[in-house]
């Protein structure tokens, strides 16, 4: 099939991801509903019960260049709201009151602000990922690059992460600054720590570790917990797509991040989680792919964002509304990936999150 890349021949699998480039625009595509259905009305109910506003938009940006994927018609459920269909003329009538679609201009004048500050609704935010692997010791310790995407074609940097060394975890530092990496400079934002396993990730931003300090200290100087990823790891033997779930802070009314500032473990997010505590945290997990016996692999649709198959890319949701894309992520070179993000995630949890891909033992593959 053109555009679809196929299984490797070591058996390891893949998650393919474009279809037809010579597909018409609606061609293929299940005719959906303009109704508003049910599974909205619950998302959004459940979203503001875990801390996302219910004023969510729910729009999907849809370019008409954009490639349909030859499992479209799996991936695209009937269920899906009406206000995001892709028949333009039930969007002209779901979606009449909101904006035109040309997307707002994203001000990243201040980038430490832009990192943490939540996605604007109805906005996707679309960004790429390029892996150098030069210098003497990148090819173990590789530099990430992340850079915005803007509509004129341009690239504004955005962050920069690299694996510490020396370190029992894996450890990411995260910075404002490609030029400066280190743990002690001005431009440290946040970093990413694993578990022994390589399995379970936390994100934090750059406060304190309550751990390491002597003095009582304020509550707002300590580190927040941004974002929790485990990787579940795959029965001995059984080759498929990986399982992964994200947690994050949950919303305010006022769209702002509820502030998690754990002491200890026992009140981490990964702790809450794992013990079903989920008030005030959003639990999220990788849409699952579908297998498509034509090309014997897994499939996902990204609409033409990622364009080579590779087990490490996948789309973030939430269950109750699969089709609303809250992050996604996957490979178009050897060295580059595209990383897309909606409300309510901002560029250091996704980032973060992207840096967990990479980092993930083989037990997750």
């Amino acid at each position: 099939m053109d555009g679809l890349a196929s299984q490797q021949e070591d058996g390891q699998i893949q998650i393919l991801t474009v279809g037809h480039p010579t597909t018409e625009e609606g061609e293929g595509e299940p005719v959906m509903s303009c109704t508003q259905s049910q599974s909205k009305q619950d998302l959004r109910v459940t979203m503001l019960k875990k801390g996302i506003s219910s004023s969510m938009n729910f729009d999907e940006e849809e370019d008409d260049e954009d490639e349909i994927s030859s499992s479209s018609s799996q991936l695209n459920s009937n269920t899906r709201p009406g206000s995001a269909t892709s028949k333009k003329s039930c969007k002209e009538v779901a979606s009449a009151p909101t904006p035109p679609v040309s997307e707002p201009a994203i001000d990243v004048d201040d980038l430490e602000e832009f990192s943490l500050r939540p996605a604007p609704q109805g906005v996707r935010v679309k960004c790429r990922i390029t892996r150098d692997k030069k210098g003497m010791d990148r090819g173990m310790y590789p530099t990430y690059y992340l850079h915005l995407e803007r509509e004129d074609g341009k690239k504004v940097f955005l962050l920069a992460g690299r694996k510490r060394k020396k370190s029992k975890t894996s450890n990411y530092l995260i910075s404002i600054d490609p030029t400066d990496l280190s743990r002690g400079g001005e431009s440290f934002i946040g970093k990413l720590r694993s578990n022994l396993m390589g399995t379970k990730f936390t994100v934090y931003d750059s406060g304190l570790n309550p751990m390491k300090s002597t003095t009582s200290l304020e509550a707002s100087n300590l580190r927040q917990e941004l974002a929790a990823i485990c990787y579940e790891t795959n029965v001995l033997g059984f080759k498929g797509p990986r399982k992964m779930s994200v947690i994050i802070p949950g919303m305010n009314m006022d769209h702002e991040r509820v502030s998690i500032r754990p002491r200890n473990d026992h009140e981490s997010l990964l702790a809450r989680w794992q013990n079903k505590n989920t008030e005030s945290v959003i639990e999220l997990h990788n849409k699952t792919p579908v297998w498509n016996d034509d090309t014997q692999s897994y499939v996902l649709n990204f609409h033409g964002r990622v364009t080579q198959a590779s087990v490490k890319n996948f789309q973030i949701i939430h269950d109750n509304d699969p089709d609303y894309i809250v992050m996604q992520f996957g490979r178009v070179a050897e060295d580059v990936f595209t990383m897309d993000f909606n409300y309510p995630m901002c560029a250091l949890q996704a980032f973060a999150i992207a840096l967990s891909s990479f980092d993930s033992k083989l037990a997750c593959e």
